[in-house]
């Protein structure tokens, strides 16, 4: 049996409608093919992004990234920091899509990888 990896990738593209539309095309390749293999986490400039997914956001993907189903006392345990941080941090990245509550009440993150792709350049 062969296993899908699926990957989170996050960018910046002020293009909102492009971004929407390459969503689209996404969701129906995936509904064909039976397999979502990639989900995009589009952010209209980098502040958006940076004010979104936080250094201490990035710790919980880090942690929780391909790790399975979780609590949140193990979690903050795994990052040395006290449960009521991660609890708003965790919450922060449900709300986003990047992580998943389980019908046993835990969370996991349901990608093997996250990937960040943007490219800073002149403005015209």
């Amino acid at each position: 049996m062969r296993t899908t990896v699926k990957t989170a990738v996050i960018e910046i593209n002020p293009d909102w409608k492009a971004a929407l539309k390459a969503g689209a095309k996404g969701i129906r390749q995936a509904a064909q093919s039976g397999r979502a293999q990639q989900a995009t986490f589009s952010y209209a400039s980098p502040e958006l992004l940076f004010s979104e997914i936080t250094p201490k956001r990035w710790g919980v993907l880090e942690i929780m990234s391909g790790a399975g189903e979780m609590s949140l006392r193990e979690a903050a345990r795994r990052l040395g920091r006290d449960v009521k941080s991660v609890h708003r941090d965790v919450h922060a990245l449900l709300e986003i899509g990047l992580l998943e509550k389980t019908d046993s009440g835990k969370i996991v993150c349901p990608f093997d990888k996250v990937r960040v792709d943007f490219t800073l350049k002149q403005a015209a």
